[in-house]
């Protein structure tokens, strides 16, 4: 079992997809939405239990891997 701040990954949840901790909402459901046009708000209406901090510090999270010196 892997985790993160905001990312759990257990084979025991979603088949070992990565998801939101606490929750069974495929982390990537969160760039799927943005990438289709969708806003966060759009996305945590339709995802509660998600929290907007978690969908955030995802976010930011990817941002630091995308920039990170190599």
């Amino acid at each position: 079992m892997q985790t993160s701040s905001v990312v759990k990954i257990d084979p025991e949840i979603m088949g070992g997809e990565p998801c939101f901790a606490g929750t069974r909402v495929p982390a990537r459901t969160l760039i799927d939405y943005l990438e289709g046009g969708d806003t966060i708000d759009e996305f945590l209406e339709d995802f509660p239990t998600v929290s907007r901090q978690q969908a955030v510090a995802l976010l930011e999270e990817a941002s630091e891997l995308l920039i990170a010196p190599a």
